[in-house]
């Protein structure tokens, strides 16, 4: 991975942040960090970035997020409600004004019935203010998927920054 590969990006999204005095964490299960790495690879990120959760179990997500363990059983770790619960887990257990949840199939292996390699849940929340979610189908390898899904979230990032 090129250290550039999300840096114009990331220093966006800092930026939107400091102008909206907005603090910054994440949850994330597939991209293992990647999200909190690329914005902390701008160097001053520390005013922005409160915490970053890697919560790539089941266990991880309901012990440091509060993801019920019954949601994750009845829609998959990998469904919209468990990526809704990681981002407003991440707010209600930091001191972050803004977050992202990631949740997703990143493969080789892993997909189910209804849930193919590449599938990726988003959610941001904002403390005191609505949670968005979506999901998108990135093509490509483990690598392509990962790297994919954490641009995306970069974006949403960016996004809810802005609203």
């Amino acid at each position: 991975m090129s250290p550039d590969w999300s840096s114009a990006l990331s220093e966006r999204v800092l930026e939107a942040c400091r102008r909206a005095s907005l603090r910054v964490a994440t949850a994330e299960s597939c991209t293992g960090g990647m999200v909190a790495a690329a914005l902390t690879d701008i160097a001053g990120s520390s005013d922005v970035v409160e915490r970053g959760f890697v919560t790539y179990s089941n266990a991880a997500k309901t012990e440091l997020i509060g993801v019920p363990a019954d949601m994750i059983a009845e829609h998959g770790a990998v469904s919209e409600a468990v990526a809704r619960a990681m981002a407003e887990g991440a707010v209600a257990h930091s001191r972050a004004d803004l977050a992202v949840g990631i949740t997703g199939v990143a493969g080789p292996g892993g997909a189910t019935a209804g849930k193919p390699v590449g599938l990726v849940h988003f959610a941001t929340a904002r403390r005191g203010g609505a949670t968005l979610s979506e999901h998108q189908v990135f093509d490509g390898d483990r690598s392509a998927v990962r790297r994919a899904a954490a641009l995306r979230a970069l974006e949403l990032l960016l996004d809810r920054a802005r609203a």
